[in-house]
């Protein structure tokens, strides 16, 4: 076990407001089981940034009020249990369910299925383990690795070593730096969620806009093409 020298209890979730805030109180409370439900509820809830969870698990290992090794052990087996969750969905959904499923979003189309189809068939195995490191990707890259019937001892293999590595950076912040890495945490992990959310809505807005310019070109090739007809 892990301990390091006595020095003044300090609550990890102070600065915290909020769901983070509760979710930092859980670990606190459950220990290490609490680090494997706070992980396990970030798979289903995005918003719950593990950078700015996990490192409040390696402090209370570094107060020596948790084990690091087994706070980090808890941390990857609730990944692995929620990307098994999802791995589920996308198996029990099919190929041919989701395609029809996606066709009937607005502005997409079964050729968004496609390609994106195509693209995991080449990096399937890639996608996995880079995916566990990359917020909100991480948690809905299981979906198409079930749609695609991945070898299951792959996927969980890639999304151990994926998840393990990334706890262990993040827990080993929190431990390495102690009451230090708080206020720079704080701000970081703000700013990186912020960052996060900002390209993702460039990139919402890309493909609308792209999208949408391609329905009006298809919508006045048939117009020009009935009238022509006439």
């Amino acid at each position: 076990m892990i301990v390091s020298a006595a020095s003044p209890s300090t609550d990890p979730s102070a600065g915290y407001d909020g769901f983070i805030g509760w979710v930092l109180t859980l670990m606190e409370t459950l220990g290490e089981i609490g680090v494997g439900i706070a992980i396990l509820l970030e798979t289903f809830l995005p918003p719950i940034p593990s950078e700015a969870v996990l490192p409040g698990a390696g402090f209370l290992a570094y107060e020596g009020r948790m084990n690091f090794w087994l706070a980090w052990a808890a941390a990857t087996a609730g990944a692995l249990l929620g990307a098994w969750i999802w791995y589920v969905v996308g198996a029990a959904l099919g190929r041919d369910r989701t395609r029809r499923l996606v066709g009937r979003i607005p502005l997409l189309d079964h050729d968004d299925f496609d390609k994106s189809e195509a693209f995991f068939q080449r990096w399937g195995g890639v996608a996995v383990l880079v995916g566990r490191c990359v917020p909100l990707v991480r948690s809905f890259i299981s979906i198409p690795a079930g749609i695609e019937r991945m070898s299951f001892t792959h996927f969980s293999a890639y999304t151990l070593l994926g998840s393990g590595v990334w706890n262990a950076i993040w827990i080993g912040a929190g431990y390495l730096f102690g009451p230090a890495i708080r206020p720079a945490l704080e701000q970081w992990s703000g700013a990186l969620s912020n960052a996060v959310v900002a390209v993702i809505a460039i990139a919402f807005v890309w493909f609308v806009v792209k999208r949408v310019r391609r329905l009006v070109r298809s919508s006045a090739g048939e117009k020009k093409s009935v009238g022509s007809d006439h």
